[in-house]
């Protein structure tokens, strides 16, 4: 899973406000809205010292509809100075909490936005398309365009000899330079655009006309997704089903890509490392392409969780002890931390993208590994522990 959207909270002035709230509508949700949830909230957060101007601004966002139907939830993170990161998540929490604290608090988040695909929706005819690109939830649509073919003649006729043939012969050449047109246009978005799919539905020709049209970037990225339609009559409630099969079926094959590559680099020993004090190592120098996580493991009677790691003041500073991280030489900083906390903050600084371990799909030390960019021969070995992540070290991270 990308990351980049937390990145705009690097580097900020704290005290970081993270609030993690449903923002499901009253009428789906008890007869709690948003509003009184955020409320309780921000009482909680005036007795740790937040700053009033913060709890305001975060107070104006959450009292401004969302435009999601059902049940979803909302990441609001807010540093010294005001919001930074307002998102809208898939699903929503099972309960609303905010924290205040010298670090922003990501991990939740991530967790959720897991669960968020980026993609553009593409309904075609022969005649053009409907565009819609979803907002980062992949719940709502973010912004939406139409692409029209410049040729007319779209309906073959009945009528018999010369004249049928070459009003087909010319349907037939309208219907395929329309689909080039949407496929041009397509390529262009989707290069420009970068979403994480491309759904494509509606005219059965039309869709084979334009999926044959497109360029291998937009292809590679391409679902055919039956059901859709430009016009009305669809059945909207098996479209969506379909929509959120794919999703979903995207979602699980993006999860196990990342995990294949976990254990393929086990197996040769290099490319891929296991236990907290290891990919601490690993992430401090910036050599994490995804980092995994078991959140339900534990080490030592602790979830991962509940252990501690100490942080500097940038993000890659991060050691299992406290003289570890003075030996790097960093000044100052939160101290000592979740190890969540610090390991997703460093994550997000080294543009690492980050896949959630469910079912003890791959065998997890502590609850966390890492597929790698590049290894040398100083990186930790994964064939035999390695003297850094020893027990006494890990014992010391709790």
């Amino acid at each position: 899973m990308d990351l980049q959207w937390l990145k705009p909270v690097l580097g900020r002035p704290a005290p970081f406000t993270t609030v993690y709230l449903d923002s499901t509508a009253a009428d789906t949700a008890g007869g709690t809205d948003s509003l009184d949830r955020w409320r309780s909230l921000r009482r909680e957060l005036e007795e740790q010292g937040a700053p009033v101007s913060v709890m305001e601004d975060i107070g104006e966002l959450v009292a401004q509809p969302t435009g999601v139907a059902g049940a979803h939830g909302r990441v609001i993170i807010a540093d010294s100075e005001g919001v930074v990161i307002d998102r809208i998540l898939a699903d929503a929490p099972a309960q609303s909490q905010a924290t205040l604290g010298p670090v922003p608090v990501l991990l939740s988040a991530a967790q959720a936005g897991d669960e968020s695909t980026r993609f553009l929706l593409v309904e075609v005819d022969r005649q053009g398309a409907d565009l819609s690109w979803s907002d980062w939830s992949g719940l709502k649509v973010a912004e939406s365009d139409v692409v029209e073919g410049d040729h007319d003649v779209l309906h073959k006729v009945r009528e018999g000899g010369t004249a049928q043939r070459r009003m087909e012969t010319r349907a037939q050449d309208s219907w395929e330079r329309n689909a080039q047109a949407i496929a041009a246009e397509l390529d262009k978005q989707v290069s420009e655009r970068s979403p994480e799919l491309v759904l494509l539905t509606g005219d059965i020709r039309a869709v084979g006309l334009v999926r044959d049209a497109l360029g291998q970037h937009a292809r590679e990225r391409l679902v055919v997704v039956p059901g859709g339609s430009r016009a009305d009559g669809v059945n909207k409630e098996a479209f969506q089903a379909n929509v959120a099969e794919a999703l979903r079926t995207h979602r699980d094959r993006r999860r196990q890509q990342v995990l294949s590559q976990y254990r393929t680099g086990r197996g040769r020993g290099e490319g891929a490392v296991t236990a907290l004090a290891d990919v601490v190592d690993v992430l401090r120098r910036g050599q994490v392409q995804e980092l995994l996580f078991d959140t339900t493991a534990r080490m030592d009677g602790s979830t991962l969780r509940e252990a501690r790691l100490w942080i500097g003041p940038e993000p890659l500073e991060l050691a299992v002890t406290q003289e570890e991280l003075e030996s790097m030489g960093a000044q100052g900083g939160a101290g000592l931390v979740p190890a969540d906390v610090a390991l997703v903050r460093a994550a997000v600084a080294q543009d690492a993208g980050l896949t959630f371990v469910e079912d003890g799909a791959v065998e997890l030390m502590d609850g966390v590994g890492a597929v790698l960019r590049w290894s040398d021969g100083s990186t930790p070995s994964v064939s035999v522990p390695s003297q850094s992540a020893d027990t006494g070290r890990l014992r010391g991270a709790v």
